[in-house]
C-alpha cells in the first residue's frame, strides 16, 4: 500500500489532523487567558495561579501539557504544509487572474499569521517562561506578575503582543470555523451562526489578551 493510500497520507486525514489538534490550541489559547485574567487581581493572586500550575500532579502536569502542545503544534504545522504542497500538486500552473469572491481575508492570510504567531511564541517563551530575552528588567523566578508588569511596561514589546494577537483573531476566527465545518457541523442554515461564533469566541480571547498590555501602559496595573 502506498503512503498516499494510508489516512494521514490522505487530504481528510491531514484537515482532521488539523482539526484535531487545532481544537487543543484553541482550549490552551483559552485557558491560558483566564488564568491571565487574574492579573486584573493583584501579584498574590497571579503568582499563586502560576505556583498551582506548577505543582500540579507534583509537578509533571505541567510538563504534560507542554509535550502535548509541542506535539499539537509541529502537528498542526505539518499538516497546514502538507496540504499546501497537495494543492499546489493538484495545480501546478497557478491562475491568470485571482478573484477572491468567497475567501476572507483572514483565510487567505492563514500562513502569514501562522508564521507571526509561531514567532511570536518563542519570542514569549523567551521572554516570560525562561527569561532569556527580557527587555523590562532582571527576571525573577516565580514572580510572574512582576514579570509580566514589567515587560508589558516596554512599549515595543507591548506593541508585539499587541500585533500577534491581531494575528491571532484572523488565525482563530478561520481555524474554529473550519474546524466545525471539518467535523461535519456544516448546514447552510446555520453557517452564518457558525461564523458568528467563531468570530465571538475570537472577539473574547483577543480584546481580553490586548486588555493586559493596554492595561500595563494605561498604568491601571503596576
Amino acid at each position: 500500500m502506498k503512503p498516499d493510500a494510508t489516512f494521514l497520507g490522505s487530504s481528510i486525514g491531514k484537515k482532521i489532523v488539523m482539526a484535531v489538534t487545532g481544537l487543543v490550541l484553541v482550549f490552551f489559547v483559552i485557558g491560558h487567558m483566564v488564568g491571565n485574567l487574574q492579573i486584573f487581581m493583584g501579584s498574590e493572586a497571579l503568582n499563586a495561579y502560576s505556583e498551582f500550575l506548577h505543582h500540579m500532579l507534583h509537578g509533571g502536569g505541567l510538563w504534560i501539557a507542554r509535550i502535548v502542545l509541542l506535539a499539537c503544534v509541529a502537528l498542526h504545522i505539518w499538516a497546514a504544509v502538507s496540504l499546501t504542497r497537495m494543492n499546489a500538486a493538484a495545480r501546478p500552473v497557478a491562475y491568470r487572474q485571482v478573484k477572491h469572491e468567497a475567501s476572507t481575508w483572514a483565510s487567505r492570510y492563514m500562513r502569514v499569521t501562522g508564521f507571526i504567531l509561531l514567532f511570536f511564541v518563542v519570542f514569549h517563551l523567551l521572554n516570560l517562561t525562561t527569561g532569556d530575552i527580557h527587555p523590562g528588567g532582571a527576571f525573577v523566578k516565580g514572580e510572574v506578575y512582576r514579570n509580566l508588569v514589567s515587560t508589558f511596561q516596554v512599549r515595543w514589546v507591548s506593541a508585539l503582543y499587541i500585533v500577534a494577537m491581531i494575528a491571532l483573531a484572523g488565525h482563530l476566527s478561520h481555524g474554529i470555523w473550519s474546524l466545525m465545518q471539518t467535523m461535519g457541523w456544516n448546514h447552510p442554515r446555520y453557517n452564518a451562526l457558525r461564523k458568528q461564533l467563531a468570530w465571538a469566541m475570537t472577539t473574547v480571547v483577543v480584546m481580553a489578551n490586548i486588555s493586559f498590555p493596554v492595561a500595563v501602559l494605561a498604568g491601571f496595573i503596576r
